[in-house]
């Protein structure tokens, strides 16, 4: 870094006259220093990270020069100074686009429902929906298409459907040899940190498709390596690799912008809190769905918030700090109904550990009230049948997290041969 050595004498001596001229000497050196430091300090705390697709622009499409695409993306699919992926690959030289497909929650990531399909109104070409009456690719959506392109921002967690929605398209397109490719994106809660329970492998649905825990620490790039290959699928797979991601980066790290993969996750503060926070839902608990802040509170009509205030404060949990709420969702669970419950502010995002935070408000909320906490459904998300049994005999959570560690262990040898990012 450039030293800039400044040789000052504040003299006391002599007329007062002689003040001013020192002391503006001094200001003068302290405005020049920051003005070197700031450049400096700019360059280093904000990483320009490419993405995939930014990458891509940047070779002007040179992979995709005379193919014929089908583009699976939705709002998330935007470079970093937001032009959308739909836009470029329509006005990409060389690049025929002939369709579009969409995950859950639709092309423009508003809808918490059955998708239809639609047609783009700046293209006018045919949106096919995965999420609607099919949730896999069909002769129809793939007629006059030789590639496939998926640009899609996950969430880091398991149970998100969107890397469910790529896989079942890489086994469509392998079955047709049709190519694939990934422009990748970074994994917002960071490429280290691995939670959660192993899925159980008879427990493979749309949200659980590949056995992994529930935060796995990977993109979608590396992902879909991992699948093509321990699947056996067989596709002909391409990654677009971001530049300037590194493993230890959290989004708000990386210079991109925020753009919320869905309607509820809506900041990266939720999604810090979502892994352990969205298990609850399915067990007849709210998680804000149908507030302003969803996945950053909960509770139910039948929650009284200081008796599980208090509960939670003797666990001492982690990272993270509760207050007592009252709420009405305006949707959702409980829609129309006042709830007591939670909200959650993460104090310590470092020691924050969102699998813990879960199954610790899990098990005081069975503690509690075992009659309305549905402890079973949890099933749904968690997938693991030896987690809930756990919770269900009041095994203390902290012993429960330390079960999985040799499973946590195999998945990390695993999961290394794919990595794509220091």
């Amino acid at each position: 870094m450039m030293q800039v050595r400044f040789n000052l004498r504040l003299s006391s001596e002599g007329p007062l006259g002689q003040f001013p001229v020192s002391i503006f000497q001094f200001l003068l050196a302290v405005f020049v220093c920051v003005q070197l430091a700031l450049p400096l300090c700019s360059f280093s705390q904000a990483p320009r990270v490419k993405t995939g697709l930014d990458v891509l622009v940047e070779q002007d499409f040179t992979p995709l020069k005379g193919r014929r695409v089908g583009l699976i993306t939705n709002h998330t699919g935007v470079t970093r100074d937001g032009r959308s992926a739909i836009d470029l690959f329509a006005h990409a030289s060389g690049v025929t686009l002939v369709a579009l497909l969409s995950p859950e929650h639709g092309i423009r990531g508003q809808l918490d429902e059955k998708v239809a399909h639609s047609t783009d109104p700046q293209t006018g070409l045919p949106i096919y929906s995965l999420y609607g009456e099919t949730r896999r690719l069909t002769d129809d959506m793939l007629r006059g298409i030789d590639t496939l392109v998926f640009d899609i921002q996950d969430a880091g967690v398991r149970f998100y459907t969107y890397k469910t929605t790529m896989a079942f398209a890489m086994e469509e397109a392998a079955r047709r040899k049709i190519s694939f490719f990934v422009l990748d994106r970074p994994d917002p809660l960071g490429g280290e940190i691995i939670e959660g329970p192993m899925l159980d492998p008879d427990r493979l649905t749309f949200v659980g498709y590949f056995p992994m825990p529930v935060r796995f620490a990977m993109t979608h790039g590396e992902l879909a390596q991992m699948f093509n290959t321990e699947n056996k699928i067989g596709a002909d797979l391409h990654v677009i690799p971001m530049q300037g991601w590194r493993r230890g980066m959290t989004y708000d790290e990386t210079g991109l912008p925020w753009v919320a993969p869905s309607p509820n996750l809506r900041t990266l503060r939720a999604a810090f809190l979502y892994p352990g926070i969205e298990i609850l839902q399915s067990a007849d608990v709210s998680v804000g769905r149908g507030t302003d802040t969803p996945f950053e509170l909960f509770g139910a009509p039948w929650i009284r918030s200081q008796e599980l205030l208090s509960e939670l404060a003797r666990r001492k949990i982690p990272g993270v700090r509760f207050r007592p709420v009252t709420f009405t969702p305006a949707s959702g669970l409980y829609k129309d109904q006042s709830c007591q419950g939670l909200s959650i502010e993460a104090t310590d995002r470092k020691r924050l550990r969102s699998m813990t935070l879960g199954l610790e408000i899990a098990s005081a909320l069975w503690k509690l009230y075992p009659r309305q906490f549905k402890l079973e459904k949890t099933i749904t998300l968690l997938g693991s049948a030896s987690t809930v049994e756990a919770l269900r005999r009041g095994a203390p959570p902290r012993s429960i997290v330390s079960s999985w560690s040799a499973d946590l262990v195999r998945f990390r040898s695993l999961r290394s041969r794919y990595l794509l990012y220091q």
